[in-house]
C-alpha cells in the first residue's frame, strides 16, 4: 500500500490473515504522542510499536515504514480544517484567525513544521488547510498563481517564527552548552555588533504572537499587490 492510499482511502479490512485490533488513527495517535514528547529524533517504528503493545514486525502491518507513519501523523495532529463559510469577516480578519489557528496547532505539535518540508504525499486533512488558505485570498486581485505564492508565503512566515522558538534551532534565549545564551554573547560582544545588541536590549517580553508584525507586513503586502493588480 503507497503512502496515498494510506493517506486518502479508507481503511480496509484485511482479506487474510488476523483481523487488525487497532486503527491507523490509533497508530498516528501513538506515534504523535512520541514525537510530542521527544521530537522526530526520537520517532521510531520500534518507540511507536512498544507504545501500542504490538510487535515491530506487526507494526508494518498498518504502515510502511517511518516516512509513511510521519505521514499518517502529520494529517491526524493538524485535526479539521477551517469549512468554507466558517472563516468569517474580511479577507485580512480571515488570514489572521487561520494563522491564529495554525500557530496552535503548530505550537501544541511542535514536529509538524520540519515533518512537512520537502517533496512528501500530503493527506486530506492538510489539503484541506492549503484549501481555506486559498478561498481567503479569492477576493484579492491576485492571479492564480499568486495566490498559491500568498499561501507560501504564509506558511513560510508561520515556519520561519516556529523554526526561532523550537528546540535544536538554538534561538536567542536558548543555552545550549550550558553556559551563556546566545543573546547574553551578543551582549558581550555589542561592540562588534552594536545594530544587533541594540535591538535585542530593547525588546520587551509579552509583545504579542511572534509572528504578529510579520504577518501584518505581508498582508499589507499582498494587499497592495492586489491594489495594483485593479489599475
Amino acid at each position: 500500500m503507497t503512502s496515498g492510499q494510506v493517506l486518502w482511502e479508507d481503511e480496509a479490512v484485511p482479506v487474510r490473515g488476523p483481523r487488525r485490533a487497532l486503527s491507523r488513527d490509533e497508530i498516528a495517535a501513538a506515534a504523535i504522542a512520541v514525537a510530542d514528547r521527544d521530537g522526530l529524533e526520537g520517532l521510531s517504528m520500534q518507540r511507536v510499536s512498544a507504545e501500542v503493545g504490538l510487535t515491530k514486525m506487526a507494526l508494518y502491518r498498518y504502515v510502511a515504514g517511518k516516512e509513511e507513519l510521519e505521514a499518517l501523523m502529520v494529517d491526524v495532529a493538524v485535526e479539521e480544517p477551517p469549512a468554507p463559510g466558517e472563516l468569517t469577516g474580511t479577507w485580512r480578519e480571515q488570514a489572521e484567525e487561520f494563522t491564529r489557528r495554525v500557530d496552535v496547532v503548530w505550537t501544541r505539535h511542535p514536529w509538524i513544521p520540519w515533518a512537512t518540508i520537502g517533496e512528501r504525499m500530503m493527506g486530506p486533512r492538510e489539503v484541506g488547510w492549503v484549501e481555506a488558505a486559498v478561498r481567503i485570498f479569492e477576493p484579492l486581485m491576485l492571479t492564480a498563481q499568486e495566490r498559491m505564492d500568498a499561501v507560501s508565503m504564509l506558511f513560510g512566515h508561520l515556519r520561519s517564527t516556529h523554526a526561532a522558538a523550537s528546540g535544536g534551532t538554538r534561538p536567542w534565549t536558548a543555552d545550549p552548552e550550558g553556559g551563556s545564551t546566545m543573546r547574553d554573547l551578543v551582549a558581550r560582544h555589542g561592540d562588534r555588533f552594536p545594530a544587533l545588541s541594540a535591538v535585542m536590549s530593547d525588546q520587551r517580553p509579552g509583545s504579542g504572537a511572534r509572528y504578529a508584525f510579520g504577518l501584518r507586513c505581508l498582508l499589507d503586502g499582498l494587499e497592495a499587490a492586489s491594489a495594483r493588480g485593479e489599475r
